[in-house]
């Protein structure tokens, strides 16, 4: 058995911030220790100011019913999932160095949420008894 599970967060669409926030929440009520790497198109909805997420084109035609359904179901958002998680466990989030970068971001504008920039090379080094999956 795995010592924790990590999630790689590249994409910023709802349906992968929603998994995200699903995965690590269900773990953490399992008491497993849960790792975050948001990189590429993830990282601007780790920043005080967020773009509202997208959905893909190829799910439109159910976007509405689905988040229409959450909201009948009381369902948190992503967001706050993810702070349940944390609230839960051992849960940490780390943003990628070299994609803040890129982007331009500076510390100052992280939401709270971030435990922490990392480098890949340390979020593989930390990951090496934890299963991984890519959202």
């Amino acid at each position: 058995m795995s010592k924790g599970f990590g999630i790689v967060l590249y994409s910023g669409r709802a349906d992968s911030l929603i998994l995200a926030g699903v995965l690590a929440q269900t773990a953490a009520n399992y008491e497993i220790p849960v790792r975050i790497f948001v990189t590429s198109f993830a990282t601007p909805y780790f920043m005080r100011e967020k773009p509202e997420p997208k959905v893909p084109e190829v799910f439109q035609d159910l976007a509405e019913r689905m988040m229409q359904g959450m909201a009948k179901m009381g369902a948190p958002s992503w967001y706050e999932m993810l702070k349940t998680a944390k609230e839960l466990g051992d849960v940490r989030i780390m943003l990628c160095s070299m994609t803040m970068e890129a982007l331009g971001y500076s510390k100052d504008q992280i939401d709270p949420i971030v435990d922490d920039i990392v480098g890949a090379a340390t979020f593989l080094a930390e990951m090496s008894d934890y299963q991984v999956v890519f959202v």
